[in-house]
């Protein structure tokens, strides 16, 4: 995982680049309760399973985003699957609410990371790929693999 000067990664969403083409990518904070953060500190599980962000009245929302119960919370723990609230700027939600209106377009979250002891969220506006365009990647990087090998094994020369 990259760690820059203050800056490490929590959670990366690994499906985001098979599934999708990623067009822009943004950085937003993220509204999150005591104990999520402390279970984020405490490298807990988070889940990007079909969490996505919505534009709600002029608010980025992200939804389905797990984020493990902190186990020693004295208080009641939040729910887990909360919808959380993302901190963008007004230029930055009007640009995402007109590209999301095109079809096929979407926003999803791509990582969850600390940067100089806040959490953010990189959100990626992406198009979805199509089952052949999936198909096509795994056959370049599978030939790529396979000329890696010949050439190591000096099978190939240059």
């Amino acid at each position: 995982m990259p760690k820059t000067e203050g800056e490490w990664t929590i959670a990366y969403n690994k499906e985001a680049k098979a599934e999708y083409d990623i067009i822009e990518t943004y950085e937003a904070g993220i509204v999150l309760e005591g104990p999520e953060v402390k279970a984020l500190r405490n490298k807990q599980t988070v889940s990007f399973k079909d969490s996505f962000v919505r534009i709600e009245g002029g608010e980025a929302w992200l939804y389905n985003l797990y984020i493990a119960p902190y186990k020693y919370a004295t208080i009641k723990p939040p729910d887990p699957l909360r919808n959380k609230k993302l901190l963008l700027h007004k230029r930055e939600i009007l640009r995402l609410m007109g590209k999301i209106k095109e079809k096929g377009y979407t926003i999803i979250p791509l990582r969850v990371y600390f940067k100089r002891g806040k959490v953010k969220v990189e959100i990626a506006l992406a198009r979805g790929k199509k089952a052949h365009d999936r198909r096509e990647e795994l056959r370049k990087r599978d030939l790529e693999r396979q000329l890696r090998r010949e050439l190591k094994e000096g099978k190939i020369k240059l």
